[in-house]
C-alpha cells in the first residue's frame, strides 16, 4: 500500500472540506502542489466551471485559490496541534495583472509570520490581525508569469 504524500492528503481534506462545508470548494477542483509550515502552494485549471466568458479565469476563482494558499497553512498549524481556533479572512485586495488563460498557482510565502500569529492567538484573549500576501502566476514557456497579486488579512482568535 503506497502512503500518500503531504500535498495528496491536503487535496483531499480540501475536496472533503469542499463537499462537507463549502461546496464551491469542491466545484473548483482545487490542487494542493506543496504544503509546508513556510509555504503553500495551490493549483486550480482553467476549465469550463472556473473560467468566465472571455476565457479567463473568473475572478471569484482567484479569491478561492487566494484562500486557500494562505488559509491552509493556517489550518495545518491549528489542526496540528489541536487548537480551537478557526481561521477567517476579514478582507482582500488585489491587483490584476493580466488575464490568467490557464491554469493558476496561487502562491504564499508567509509561514512563517502565520505560525507567529496562530501562537500570539493561542497566548492572547485578543482577536490577532495577519495580512497574508498571495502570489498568482501561470505557466508560459516553462516560466511563471505573474497574473495577480493579492493580499487577504487573516483574522485568529482563541476560542478557549
Amino acid at each position: 500500500m503506497a502512503l500518500l504524500s503531504p500535498e495528496q492528503r491536503a487535496t483531499l481534506y480540501v475536496w472533503y472540506f469542499g463537499k462537507t462545508k463549502i461546496p464551491m470548494l469542491a466545484y473548483c477542483r482545487p490542487r494542493v502542489l506543496e504544503i509546508t509550515p513556510d509555504r503553500c502552494a495551490v493549483q486550480i485549471k482553467l476549465r469550463r466551471r472556473t473560467r468566465n466568458h472571455l476565457n479567463a479565469m473568473y475572478i471569484g476563482v482567484f479569491t478561492i485559490g487566494a484562500d486557500l494558499a494562505g488559509g491552509l497553512i493556517a489550518m495545518n498549524l491549528i489542526r496540528g496541534q489541536k487548537l480551537n481556533m478557526a481561521p477567517v479572512f476579514k478582507d482582500f485586495t488585489a491587483d490584476f495583472l493580466r488575464r490568467a488563460e490557464s491554469a493558476v498557482t496561487f502562491t504564499c510565502k508567509d509561514g512563517p509570520a502565520i505560525q507567529n500569529a496562530v501562537l500570539e492567538a493561542l497566548n492572547h484573549d485578543e482577536r490577532v490581525n495577519l495580512p497574508v500576501r498571495i502570489s498568482a502566476t501561470v505557466e508560459e514557456n516553462g516560466e511563471a508569469i505573474p497574473v495577480a497579486e493579492m493580499t487577504l488579512t487573516l483574522s485568529l482568535k482563541n476560542r478557549d
